[in-house]
């Protein structure tokens, strides 16, 4: 049915919805901006790995899942972190070190926790987060809970036998994991061709017999109606799924790549297809989006990260004496 056609109530929820999508898209992008330029100021130290280019994915999978569903997220999850809800402040504050970050200053970019929010990481080791998801799933069929576990991880991780064993378990046991392989080609410097004799990256779930499908990852929208489709087969019981995000980053691997493994004009390329103006202009073509609301929600979103780093910038260190709480059991 047309928009045209659809009652005012649905239409008004649509464009509210779609806004929220764009507004939490642009949030992440200019969090990473400011990130990016906070690095080279110093304000964040050791790796940094950025979410530019890939914002579809992690808004798009997040609008489709329940927050009793469980997040196992990879060490590029600033824009996962955020799109699940976790404050910009908390966020920052993580990367800065300091005690009011969502893991106190103890994780910094590439462990981002927050329990209330059933976020469980952040994981610094490539693959080491599917084990995790697969024990929550474990956890959670044992107890008799509908939740669904999803997990994040790159298309590098596939080359990893935690992968193997994570897919494979979880297809055995018929347990409620979402796998959500975001795929941007280049696992860390090496492009997909090199690395993989099967560069379909989502067949190779399916010779677990776990359903799997690949999706645009660059259209926010096909991605939740994917994570929408795949979270209510697994929730149903239907056993894992496994979803390959066909994404791009647009900046180097990490801070510290110098990024001679691609051509800029590949990057160029790709930037055609850049997941926020892309979306704003459909919004804009189907007269859901003008151009005063598009410069409002721009506004929105660096408020959002100005006040990020305001809050870092306030947060304190933790204290000395603290330092050694949770790292040793006492006799």
């Amino acid at each position: 049915m047309s928009i045209a056609h659809r009652p005012p109530h649905e239409i008004a929820l649509e464009r509210e919805h779609a806004h929220e999508l764009l507004r939490q898209m642009l949030v992440i992008r200019h969090f990473e901006e400011k990130a990016a330029e906070l690095y080279a100021a110093g304000k964040i130290r050791g790796f940094l790995h950025l979410y530019i280019g890939e914002e579809a994915v992690a808004v798009g999978a997040m609008a489709a899942l329940a927050p009793e569903d469980a997040i196992v997220a990879t060490y590029r999850e600033h824009g996962q972190a955020l799109a699940r809800g976790i404050p910009a402040a908390a966020v920052m504050a993580e990367m800065y070190g300091k005690a009011n970050g969502c893991s106190r200053g103890r994780g910094g970019s590439m462990h981002m926790f927050d329990a209330t929010r059933r976020f469980y990481g952040g994981y610094a080791i490539v693959a080491g987060g599917l084990p995790v998801a697969v024990g929550l799933a474990l956890a959670d069929r044992m107890q008799g809970r509908h939740r669904v576990t999803a997990c994040f991880f790159g298309e590098g991780a596939v080359a990893e036998g935690e992968f193997h064993e994570s897919v494979n378990l979880a297809a055995l046991w018929r347990l409620p994991v979402l796998f959500l392989c975001e795929n941007n080609l280049y696992a860390m410097g090496t492009a997909l061709a090199r690395s993989e004799s099967e560069t379909d990256i989502h067949l190779k779930a399916q010779n677990y017999r776990v359903q799997s499908e690949w999706v645009d990852g660059m259209d926010v929208l096909a991605v939740e109606a994917a994570v929408a489709r795949a979270a209510a087969s697994v929730r149903r019981g239907d056993g894992p799924y496994f979803l390959e995000l066909r994404t791009f980053r647009f900046r180097a691997h990490s801070m510290a790549d110098p990024e001679l493994y691609r051509t800029r004009e590949e990057v160029a390329e790709w930037k055609k297809r850049d997941p926020i103006p892309t979306f704003a202009a459909r919004l804009a073509a189907d007269g859901m989006l003008t151009g005063a609301e598009l410069q409002a929600l721009e506004a929105e979103a660096w408020r959002e990260v100005d006040w990020a780093v305001d809050e870092a910038e306030r947060g304190e260190w933790e204290p000395v004496e603290d330092l050694e709480r949770d790292v040793y059991t006492p006799r």
